[in-house]
């Protein structure tokens, strides 16, 4: 076992095994079967690139060939910063198949994310592009192998480069390592398998260890929730080294049931629409931002988009008004909510569901010996129906972040639930409603204001497209609300209109936004959410301009 792994305890572990959630198998032993039985079929598409289930097969095990070549060997530790592209395959498959550990970085993290990442799992590896845009990853590995004793290679995406092996080397070297090497390594099911990132929009992400065990059991549970099958095809752009495109079901579950996984590195609708059309996709992920410009995008007008079953749509808190305008865009397509988390636990809203489930909540938990409790600030369960904090534990759930045991004595109960930081309630039906983050108040003068309160409201307005409340300093109150609006098109919006509309409400005074920042677009975090972060300091350094202006 990986020093710095909390174990799930022992009894929980045997219950999990007696039901059937934890196999005991690697999560290559699990492909082995699953690449064989449908070996002729289409797994990835990545722009003109085609790739069969036996391809990837083949090309995982030779880049596995080559990584023990350069001395790699099981439970060693490696950052990943790949973009959406069909090598990100060939490398996941190519680290369970040996018993490597990925820590699931993206193409947007920089120095303080990935040194952080080296320096706790003390990585032996980057895999990076060459370059992203105009940022060289080259010369950030280099730096960091100058820091870092542990550091002790960095393979690129790309060209070559000097002091750099390729991508395209791993794949052309004829390797001396044989298959039967690589049948010899021994995985421990209760080991890591991949390292998720913690998903906040402030600080820098922990990791999150997801074993061979927890995490098929996590894509199994996350594929009967969305109807996963060998005639599925699922576009994949968010981040896939993110939980959701990887695991929920994402790759793995799609590539576990037979189906195809298309890739794209733009989020673009009118890159979006044509891809769709073309492979006749069948799910797609998403995050709200991304949904309401699609849908208010002139384009989606020019495209078939009839084969879309499932829009998963995850982060915040899809409205009303947005899943409507989806609904009369593409009639076919189920607008899924489902809430979850790279630290285990998730939820779905299901077809069979009761309307009001569907269109109000965000599921059930998709297991039933998921354990969810809704505590006051005392850890006390609050009464049916209230808001208080969701504390969770499951056979898919983490017992501990990676190497932090004084964070993990605040995040964890002590009979082990995880303390979420999300703020929720029970729907009649018993369904969860999201209701926010508990980090997401604004404390006005010691009156806390839920921005996502407010945010529901002002998106009611109909010269609103989007909108994200934040806390802007006070020197008198300590925070008050500004209020971040994208307004709809052709539309215009000032503070006095905002008040007025939020008046009709008959909510209380402290509630209202003090300011109002009309925007063409907002920032975005790595995981896709609005970066409240950003926006936050923003509006700070605004209005320190204004006072001494």
């Amino acid at each position: 076992m990986l020093e710095g792994v909390v174990r799930f305890p022992p009894e929980f572990a045997q219950k999990y095994r007696e039901k059937g959630y934890w196999e005991d198998r690697s999560i290559a032993s699990h492909f082995s079967d699953w690449f064989a039985e449908y070996a002729d079929r289409t797994a990835i598409v990545d722009g003109d690139k085609t790739v069969t289930y036996r391809e990837l097969d083949e090309r995982s095990t030779r880049v596995a060939r080559n990584l023990l070549d350069l001395g790699f060997k099981p439970l060693d530790r490696v950052v990943v910063c790949l973009p959406n592209v069909v090598e990100f395959a060939y490398l996941y498959f190519a680290f369970q198949k040996i018993g490597v550990i990925p820590i699931m970085a993206l193409p947007t993290h920089r120095y303080m994310e990935v040194t952080q990442f080296v320096e706790i799992a003390q990585a032996k590896a980057c895999f990076v592009p060459a370059q992203a845009r105009d940022y060289s990853f080259t010369e950030l590995v280099d730096r960091l192998r100058k820091e870092h004793d542990c550091l002790e290679m960095g393979i690129v995406l790309g060209p070559p480069q000097d002091g750099f092996l390729t991508f395209d080397e791993l794949l052309a070297r004829e390797p001396t390592a044989t298959e039967a090497d690589i049948a010899a390594i021994e995985i421990d099911p209760e080991d890591p398998a991949v390292f998720q990132l913690s998903g906040g929009t402030t600080g820098i992400p922990k990791l999150i260890p997801r074993t061979h065990n927890d995490y098929i059991c996590n894509t199994k549970f996350a594929c009967a929730s969305t109807e996963t099958g060998p005639d599925k095809v699922l576009l994949d752009i968010l981040p896939i080294g993110h939980n959701l495109p990887l695991a929920c079901p994402g790759m793995q579950g799609f590539l576990m049931k037979g189906g195809t996984v298309v890739f794209s590195q733009t989020t673009r609708g009118e890159a979006l629409f044509p891809l769709i059309e073309k492979h006749r996709v069948t799910h797609i992920h998403c995050v709200p931002a991304l949904l309401i410009r699609w849908i208010h995008d002139p384009e989606i007008g020019k495209y078939d988009l009839s084969s879309l079953e499932y829009l998963q749509s995850g982060g915040q808190r899809l409205q009303p008004e947005v899943r409507r305008r989806t609904y009369e865009l593409i009639p076919n397509v189920f607008v899924q909510e489902n809430f979850g988390m790279a630290e285990g636990m998730l939820f779905f809203a299901e077809k069979h569901h009761e309307e009001a489930v569907r269109m109000e909540t965000v599921g059930f938990p998709v297991c039933e010996d998921d354990e969810v409790r809704i505590v006051d600030e005392d850890d006390n369960v609050v009464p049916f129906g209230e808001v208080g904090e969701m504390c969770c534990r499951g056979p898919y759930t983490l017992r501990g972040y990676f190497g932090t045991p004084e964070h993990n004595a605040r995040a964890f109960t002590v009979d082990g639930f995880y303390r979420t930081g999300d703020l929720m309630r029970q729907h009649p039906s018993g369904a969860y409603l999201v209701e926010g983050r508990k980090k997401d108040l604004i404390n006005r003068g010691g009156e806390k204001i839920s921005a996502e309160e407010i945010e529901n409201l002002i998106l009611t307005h109909p010269a609103v497209k989007n909108v994200a409340c934040i806390a802007m300093p006070d020197p008198v109150l300590g925070e008050r609300m500004c209020a971040c609006v994208i307004p709809a098109a052709g539309k215009s919006l000032d503070l006095a209109e905002l008040i007025a509309h939020l008046e009709s409400y008959e909510l209380a005074r402290f509630k209202l936004p003090e300011r109002l920042e009309l925007m063409d677009d907002f920032p975005l975090s790595p995981f896709g959410k609005v970066s409240k972060k950003t926006l936050v300091e923003d509006i700070a350094a605004k209005l320190d301009a204004e006072a001494k202006g």
